[in-house]
């Protein structure tokens, strides 16, 4: 066995057997390139400490240097919004259609306003009922998408049950009859991590007094004298009470993270919506794991997976978000 020098990624030996190839035994072609290899090294070596040796404070000095201002690719913010909106929507298993796909793409590069692109959606959607031929599901991703996006794009926010139900109303305008109405009845939903139990909703009497509880709380803090930490802790409890809630029979999910997203970048805070494009499904099952608790099994409401959902919504933190790490084992 024949070791190279120790300077470096250097080969090393391994057991002999015959190269057919050049005829040699492996022995006498490792020494060759170890012989190589060692001559290769001491000269790096030996020039890598004269270089490093030659160089000067000054040699170093970057503060001459201009600064590069950083440029935003046209359309970056646009494909942002779109790449929420489209992904919330998988809270509810649905998909964009191709046309959404075609047209939201020109809208992103400025050759379609958002208004164009709604004309051209009723246009689509009009050919395909003459057809007998629409597919309802993308139709409420295709509408409530483009919603979405002309929602984010008004400068407007008011902290208040009525602008709550102007988001719902906004949203599902042209998919639901009970846009912006508040539910009558009180439900339950299987939640495949419970194992097909429910989180327990807001009382249908008393939703208004629900939600302007939470919102007077809430009216109180002030986010500019709190550290980031206390930041995402306060934004956790108050996106996992408003949820808990559940004002609407569809659509609470997608209104809450408009509501929260609008919230935030009303108080300042810049928002990495694109996180909504993979791990929208992640968030819901955060919510539902922030409220949902079982005294006979001693559950307990756990807002740990909700907080990290934060984290990297507002920080740019790179914790995993896995759907599989929310069951709730005692469940099953």
């Amino acid at each position: 066995m024949v070791n190279t020098p120790d300077c470096g990624s250097g080969m090393r030996g391994f057991d002999p057997h015959y190269s057919p190839q050049s005829g040699k035994k492996s022995e006498d072609l490792l020494i060759e390139i170890d012989s190589y290899e060692s001559i290769f090294c001491v000269y790096f070596c030996y020039d890598s400490k004269k270089w490093r040796g030659s160089m000067k404070e000054k040699d170093l000095d970057s503060s001459m240097n201009p600064y590069q201002e950083k440029q935003i690719p046209k359309g970056y913010i646009k494909q942002l919004q779109w790449d929420m909106a489209i992904g919330l929507q998988q809270v509810d298993n649905l998909k964009p259609s191709k046309y959404l796909e075609q047209i939201s793409e020109k809208n992103i590069l400025g050759e379609l306003t958002i208004k164009e692109v709604e004309q051209s959606l009723r246009e689509y959607y009009t050919t395909k009922e003459k057809q007998n031929s629409i597919n309802h599901k993308e139709l409420e991703c295709d509408f409530v998408s483009m919603r979405i996006v002309e929602l984010l794009d008004q400068d407007n926010f008011e902290l208040s049950v009525d602008y709550l139900k102007y988001i719902h109303k906004y949203l599902f305008q042209d998919v639901y009859e009970f846009a912006g109405e508040f539910r009558k009845i009180d439900f339950s939903k299987h939640e495949k991590i419970l194992n097909n139990d429910s989180v327990a909703y807001g009382d249908s009497k008393t939703l208004i007094e629900s939600l302007e509880y939470d919102i007077s709380l809430e009216k109180e803090k002030n986010y500019k004298d709190m550290s980031i930490v206390e930041v995402i802790k306060n934004i956790t409890d108050f996106t996992s009470s408003i949820w808990q809630v559940h004002p609407f029979r569809e659509g609470n999910t997608r209104t809450t993270a408009v509501f929260i997203e609008k919230y935030l970048i009303s108080l300042g805070y810049t928002v990495d919506n694109s996180l909504f494009k993979d791990k929208s499904v992640y968030f819901r099952n955060a919510l539902v794991r922030s409220n949902y608790f079982n005294n006979y099994l001693n559950i307990k409401e756990d807002k740990t997976y909700l907080i990290k959902f934060y984290e990297n919504l507002l920080l740019g933190k790179n914790n995993n978000l896995h759907s599989e790490d929310l069951i709730v084992k005692e469940l099953f």
